[in-house]
C-alpha cells in the first residue's frame, strides 16, 4: 500500500508554491519522491521553497509566473515540461476582497475573478493540453468550503471557488479517456497569508475555530497529505470530485457574521 503514494520519478508543478498551502503541497510532494517545479508570481518566494526542498535532499527548481497572463502561463508550461514533462499540477493561487456584494466595484470584481477563475483557466488549458498529449497526469485545483457554504462578504470569492469546481469536473469529463485525472480540494479555514487579517481579530479567529468539528484552524501542512493522495496512484480511480479538508466545517450547522 505504501508504494501507491510513491511519486519517485514524477515531476510536479506547484503554482503558488511561495507560501501557505502551495509551499506545504510542494514540500509534501517532494517528500513523496517527486521532482518539484515551484512556481510563483514572487520568484524569490518560489526560490525559498525550492531551497527548503533541496535542503531536505529533494529535487526542486523555481520559476516565475503570472497566471493572469496567458503568455506567462504558456512559457511556464514550456519550461516546466522540458526534460520529461509534467505529471502533476497543483494550482493554489487565490485572492479575496471581503465586502458586501452591493459595495463591490467593477475593478474589485475583475481582480478576484481574473485571478481565481480566469487565471486557473489559463493553467488548466495549458497543462491539460500538455498532459493529454502525453496520455497521463493528475491536476489538483484548490477550491474552498466557500464553493458550498457562504457568509456575508464572500459573494464573489465564493462564486469563483464554485466555478473552479465545475471547471475541474468538466475537464475531468473531457480528459478522462486521455489518461488525465482532475480533482479539487476544498479547505476550510487554514493558517495562511490569505487569512492573516482574520487572525488580527481574536473574536473572529476564535469563532472560526469553534465552527469546525475539531475546534481549531488547519495548519497549511495538513493539506499536503490530501494533495499527495490525489497526485498519486492511491487515487487512480478518483477524478471529477471534490475532497473537503475542512475539519468538519460543512457538517456542522451554525453561523458567525464576520465584521465587514
Amino acid at each position: 500500500m505504501v508504494s501507491l503514494f510513491d511519486l519517485t520519478g514524477r515531476s510536479a508543478l506547484v503554482v503558488g508554491a511561495g507560501s501557505g498551502i502551495g509551499r506545504a503541497a510542494a514540500e509534501g510532494l517532494a517528500a513523496a519522491g517527486a521532482r518539484l517545479i515551484c512556481a510563483d508570481l514572487r520568484i524569490d518566494a518560489a526560490e525559498q521553497t525550492a531551497a527548503r526542498i533541496a535542503g531536505c535532499g529533494g529535487a526542486a527548481r523555481a520559476l516565475e509566473v503570472d497566471i493572469t497572463a496567458a503568455e506567462s502561463v504558456r512559457r511556464l508550461v514550456e519550461q516546466a515540461g522540458a526534460g520529461g514533462g509534467i505529471d502533476v499540477l497543483v494550482s493554489t493561487p487565490g485572492v479575496n476582497v471581503r465586502k458586501p456584494l452591493l459595495e463591490y466595484s467593477d475593478s474589485e470584481f475583475d481582480r478576484v475573478v481574473g485571478l481565481n477563475l480566469k487565471g486557473t483557466f489559463h493553467l488548466l488549458r495549458a497543462v491539460g493540453a500538455h498532459m493529454a498529449a502525453r496520455g497521463r497526469g493528475s491536476i489538483i485545483v484548490l477550491s474552498s468550503i466557500r464553493s458550498l457554504v457562504v457568509e456575508p462578504g464572500q459573494s464573489i470569492y465564493a462564486a469563483t471557488k464554485a466555478g473552479l469546481v465545475q471547471m475541474a469536473r468538466a475537464l475531468a469529463a473531457e480528459l478522462g479517456r486521455r489518461g488525465v485525472r482532475v480533482n479539487a480540494i476544498a479547505p476550510g479555514v487554514v493558517e495562511t497569508p490569505l487569512t492573516e487579517p482574520i487572525k488580527q481579530r481574536p473574536e473572529w479567529y476564535r469563532a472560526y475555530a469553534e465552527k469546525s468539528a475539531l475546534g481549531r484552524w488547519a495548519r497549511a501542512e495538513e493539506l499536503a497529505g490530501p494533495v499527495v493522495f490525489l497526485a498519486s496512484d492511491a487515487s487512480s480511480y478518483v477524478t471529477g470530485t471534490v475532497l473537503f479538508v475542512d475539519g468538519g466545517w460543512t457538517a456542522v450547522d451554525g453561523r458567525f457574521d464576520p465584521p465587514l
